[in-house]
């Protein structure tokens, strides 16, 4: 079966846990989630990404550019990725239908890999 990445997208300020109580009980839906596509056979990888902009690299007259980012006028972060199998597209988004994070308000990217 081909392997899916799933972007977990997230808009900078919305949706943050106000408490770590809070913080504990999303982990553990994702946690759940992930042990129960885990038992399907389906989970490949993935993780959670720090709360920071991180870098951006662009090459620039022969050297390559280090600037924070994501830029200014981006509207959402990347949050984390999940490595998934599926059948198709269709196969690979009925999986991603069923994760917290659309429940918390984030937006959720599927994207084929080419195996190499």
């Amino acid at each position: 079966m081909p392997n899916f990445t799933l972007l977990l997208y997230r808009l900078p300020a919305s949706a943050r846990p106000s408490s770590p109580d809070e913080f504990a009980a999303r982990m553990k839906t994702y946690m759940a989630w992930t042990d129960r596509i885990r038992a399907e056979g389906r989970y490949k990888g993935g993780q959670k990404l720090m709360d920071d902009a991180g870098k951006i690299l662009t090459p620039a007259g022969g050297r390559v550019s280090i600037t924070d980012g994501p830029y200014a006028e981006s509207k959402e972060l990347l949050g984390g990725f999940y490595i998934i199998s599926a059948k198709d597209y269709d196969d690979a988004c009925q999986v991603a239908e069923t994760s917290p994070h659309l429940s918390y308000g984030g937006r959720i990217e599927v994207r084929q890999i080419h195996e190499l």
